[in-house]
This record gives structure tokens, sequence and C-alpha cells, in this order.
């Protein structure tokens, strides 16, 4: 377990916190106090569990050298001796690191990889199968960019989500995801690999990342649909290329300011990312990021259909459900990630 004193530092920094806003904090100051405030409130509340309970259990031993309370002593210290693990886990769980980024929306690029059309259509298949798990969570999902191809698969797909706990949870599906199944455009009936690559993202704000105008260039072009056909006359979509980076971004809406604020969302949330990847690496090299390397590069899943089963290869789980995988149903994998990226924080704090 972490040492006491660093505990009764969490309290003492809680109770500074909620004294300083209610004596009247800077207005600049309450947003950041507020915020630590929130993100210490839980922490606090299972330090004072895990108190609690090793107090009850220190009341109920002393009993024992009281005839009268003995009887009363023997029956509760069992329940209460039995209830401490689960109050120092819970302790742990509230104490590991948190991800400044779990809180924001996230923004989700799709890609076909390999496979030629066949990937472009499984790259369509991933975008309707988060779209469908993000109608099953609440959450708001928006297809902001998405470029078709002639057969209805995905050239490219940006996507904007918010709701409670989006990034937290859908960061773990960056990554390649594969695909092994008979193409609709095979008339051999042959299995097919093909596959597509997902990004993740957090939203990112202007005060995160501050894009000088100089870092820009913007050129504005004519917008088209599948298969090249003219969707509008006007010069309407926008491409945006970060000097600094090379990043490349377009946006193909029929607002031509629309596409301007798309993009810039966009851009900044790659950027965002590039810096939130360094610091990582600079803070523990040797450390796995998102269950995995975090490189989008790294297979990280395979969808097979005529076996029905889906295998997400960091944490070798194998579900054979595969046709409610596909209609959005990922809580139980994404469940799997999580759980197993918290034990990897356990064991890398040591407690």
């Amino acid at each position: 377990m972490v040492p006491e004193d660093r505990l009764d530092e969490i309290a003492a920094r809680f109770e500074f916190l909620e004294a300083k806003m209610a004596g009247g904090a800077e207005a600049s100051e309450i947003a950041r106090l507020a915020k630590e405030y929130a993100d210490l409130k839980p922490v606090v509340a299972e330090i004072a569990a895990w108190k609690q309970c090793l107090a009850d259990i220190a009341e109920a031993e002393a009993m024992l050298d009281d005839p009268e309370m003995k009887a009363l002593a023997e029956e509760e210290l069992p329940v209460l001796r039995e209830r401490l693990p689960g109050h120092e886990q819970a302790l742990r769980m509230a104490l590991l690191p948190k991800d400044a980024a779990d809180a924001r929306p996230a923004m989700i690029e799709i890609r076909p990889g390999t496979g030629g059309e066949e990937a472009a259509l499984f790259a369509g298949d991933l975008l309707r199968m988060y779209q469908r798990h993000a109608e099953a969570q609440g959450w708001k999902f928006d297809v902001i960019e998405a470029q078709e191809t002639e057969l209805g698969g995905i050239k490219e797909a940006v996507i904007h989500v918010q709701g409670e706990g989006v990034f937290a949870r859908l960061k773990y599906e960056s990554g390649v995801h594969r695909v092994q199944r008979v193409p609709e455009t095979e008339s051999g009936g042959r299995i097919h690999t093909s596959a597509a690559t997902v990004a993740v993202l957090p939203e990112a704000e202007e005060v995160d990342i501050a894009i000088p105008s100089t870092d820009l260039r913007i050129d504005t072009m004519r917008a088209s649909g599948a298969g090249g056909q003219h969707v509008n006359t006007t010069d309407s979509a926008v491409r945006i290329t970060h000097l600094p980076s090379g990043i490349v971004v377009t946006s193909s809406e029929k607002s031509q300011h629309r596409n301007r604020e798309i993009a810039m969302q966009v851009l900044r949330a790659r950027l965002y990312d590039i810096e939130r990847q360094k610091a990582d690496a600079e803070r523990a090299a040797d450390r796995r990021s998102q269950v995995g390397s975090g490189d989008r590069s790294e297979r990280i899943r395979t969808y097979n259909f005529p076996q029905g089963r889906m295998t997400d290869h960091r944490i070798n789980l194998t579900l054979y459900k595969l046709d409610q995988v596909m209609q959005g149903d990922l809580s139980e994998v994404i469940d799997a990630l999580v759980a197993d990226d918290q034990a990897r924080k356990l064991a890398e704090l040591g407690t």
C-alpha cells in the first residue's frame, strides 16, 4: 500500500482546496481548483473508508478483552477483516495515475490498409460498429468527414464522439484491425486477409495547442464524392497543411467556413496526440502504453468471419460472438482491456 503519510497529504490537500473555494478564491483559479477537487474527491472517500475499516477492526480487537463484549467482537471481527482487502483494492484503484485526457471527447480516424476495396469495405464496417456502440452507450456520434468508394467502402472517415468516458474507453481501439473473410468482391469463395487502421485521439482545445497562422497553408478545392463525382460546383473543400510537421488535413462539407473549423479541430487533435505520445515516452521509455506499444501500425485485433470469432492480440482474448461485436457490442473486450491496463499500472506502482 501507499505510505499512510502520503494518504494524509492527499487528504490535507483536499481540505485545503475545499477551504480555498469556500473562502473566495480568485475567479481565474476556480476552474483549476474545482477540477483538482473533483479528481481528489473519490480518492479521499476511499481513504476514509479504508481508515474507518481499520479503526473498526482495532476497536473490535480491543473489545475481545472485555468479557461482556467478547462474543460481539468475535462475531464482528471476521466480517470486518473480510471487508478490508476490498477497501485496500478500491484505494489502490483510486490512487492509479489518471490520464488527463480520459474525460475528453474523442476524434476517431478510420482508414483502409492492405487489401484494396475489401479493406475499404471493412473500414466502413468498423465505422458502423463504432456508431452502434456509441448509440448503445448514449454517446453523441458525428461523422464529420467520410470519403466513400464506389462500392460503399470508406477511403477515410473522421468522427467526433462526445459523452461520459468516451476517450477513456475508446483509446484502446487505436491500431491495426485485421479481417479474414470472403470479400464481396471475390467470386471464387476464397478467404482474404485485409486490414484497416483506427486512430483514436483526445479532442484538443485551442488552449492545449497553439498553432501560429504562419505554420499553416490553407488551400480550397472542389469537393468530390464517391468515384470522384463532384458533389457541388463550388470550391468549398478545405485542405490545411501544418508546415512544421507535414500533417495534412482535409474537410469537404458544403460550407467552407465549417470545413476550416473541422480541419483545425482534427489538426489540433493530431498535434495534441503527438505531444501526449512524446510525454509518455519521456516519462517511461520502456512502458507499454494503452495495453500495447501505442503504435498504430501494430496489429491489435483480428476479426475472423468464417469462424465467427474476434481475437484481441494484446490480451489474448478470443470471443466467439463476432456478429454481436460488429453490431457494436464492444463492452466485454473494452472492459478486459481496461482491467489489464489497470493491473499493469498497479504492478508498476508496486502497490
